[in-house]
Parts: structure tokens; C-alpha cells; sequence
């Protein structure tokens, strides 16, 4: 006489669910921590498309009032190439990010821009998305 029933369950545990999980998380860390910004100085930043982080940067914020600031520290005009030079380094591996206001007028962004394609320096345009 066989007392076992017909349907049996496995007694095993499927790890495959749980490393989706673990997978989306991972994920969802490695995003959100890029969105962390690099300066504690608010600007509003100019919107456009694309997003683009370097570890390796030295952020150049231009306030409203023309004001340049280097890594939260201000900087005069005459001193700002000294300045980004200094921070950048003898190797240039560093990129200069140009964190400039909606407000900001042009000419004082293209002094940034003109610093850095003198020196051979990579440049990025911080703009806030969509």
C-alpha cells in the first residue's frame, strides 16, 4: 500500500530571486550615488539633455553676481587661471566641471572656457536634466 501522495515539494531553496533583488539594488545605489553633487554652492543650473560625472574633477561655480569660486573657495578674476592650475595639477588628468548660473552672463563662462583650452584642460558644462 503506498501512503505517499502524488504531488511532492521540494524542500530546496531557489537563489535566483534573490540575486535579482540584490541585483536591482546594487543598481539602484550605483545611480543614485552619481547624483551627488560635487559643490555645496547653489547655482541654477541651464537645462539640457545627457549626464556626465568624473571622480576626477575640479568644479569652477560661477555665481550670479560673476562671483568664481573654485571647490566652495572664492577666487578673484585676475587669480582664476593661478587657481585652476593649482588645482588641476602638473598631469592635467583632471577635468575642469563649469558649474555656471542660468543668469550668468556668457562672457563670464567663456573666461572659464578660455582657461582650460589654453592650458589643453578637459572641460564639462554642469547642466541640470530634464
Amino acid at each position: 500500500m503506498n501512503l505517499r501522495g502524488r504531488n511532492k515539494v521540494d524542500p530546496n531553496f531557489n537563489m535566483s530571486s534573490m540575486t535579482d533583488i540584490v541585483f536591482l539594488l546594487l543598481i539602484f545605489f550605483m545611480l543614485t550615488s552619481t547624483l551627488v553633487t560635487v559643490s555645496a554652492i547653489d547655482v541654477l543650473l541651464p537645462k539640457a539633455g545627457g549626464k556626465t560625472e568624473n571622480s576626477t574633477s575640479v568644479a569652477v561655480t560661477i555665481k550670479e553676481n560673476s562671483s568664481f569660486y573654485i571647490d566652495k573657495t572664492k577666487v578673484s578674476t585676475q587669480s582664476l587661471e593661478q587657481e585652476i592650475l593649482a588645482k588641476v595639477g602638473v598631469d592635467k588628468q583632471k577635468t575642469v566641471v563649469i558649474r555656471g548660473d542660468q543668469n550668468v552672463a556668457y562672457k563670464e563662462v567663456m573666461k572659464v572656457i578660455d582657461i582650460a583650452n589654453r592650458n589643453k584642460l578637459k572641460m564639462i558644462l554642469a547642466v541640470k536634466g530634464h
